[in-house]
């Protein structure tokens, strides 16, 4: 039996735009809204529910539902971050802040953030030094104050893809020993 075929995929440029953020250190959470208008919660791996929650995610956007629909129908992805969670930033509240920055900019719901664009250009490894080195000195931009930052995001937008630089175990990774 022939084995289906396999197209090749495209490879990116590498010298195309990219756009840096900070990496923040919280858990992932989406929501996805239907375009029959259903709205459900999500974490990086499941399905949440004020019942079965991650960090309190599911239970803040049901009760934000009304200013989330806003976001209007696809999956809309981004941290929950801030008291109790990972770094937890010195904040007395948690925080969602969207991932699409170009989507999002300013014109977003006002319970949610959108993460900190860093720098924005053509890829160069020279300008990905620079932002973790200003990052490292000046803090985190998400919550200013505070010093131990993660890292940055690079979205390479022609790719579609991330990739994340940390100042902790960038070399090896969560699972690494």
């Amino acid at each position: 039996m022939q084995p289906e075929f396999m197209e090749f995929p495209k490879i990116s440029r590498f010298s195309r735009n990219v756009i840096v953020t900070e990496k923040i250190d919280g858990t992932n959470a989406q929501i996805c809204i239907t375009e029959d208008g259903g709205f459900l919660t999500g974490s990086r791996t499941r399905w949440i529910t004020p019942q079965n929650d991650n960090c309190g995610f599911s239970q803040w956007a049901h009760d934000h539902k009304d200013e989330l629909m806003l976001l209007g129908a696809g999956r809309h992805f981004g941290e929950w971050w801030g008291k109790g969670i990972q770094r937890k930033y010195g904040l007395n509240e948690k925080r969602f802040s969207l991932f699409n920055t170009t989507r999002w900019g300013q014109d977003h719901p006002s319970c949610c953030h959108v993460v900190p664009v860093l720098w924005q250009g053509q890829f160069d490894t020279l300008h990905v030094e620079e932002i973790m080195d200003q990052l490292k000195v000046n803090g985190s931009v998400a919550a200013p104050g505070f010093m131990n930052p993660e890292g940055i995001i690079i979205f390479h937008t022609q790719g579609n893809f991330g990739l994340k630089k940390t100042f902790e175990k960038d070399n090896t990774g969560k699972g690494d020993v």
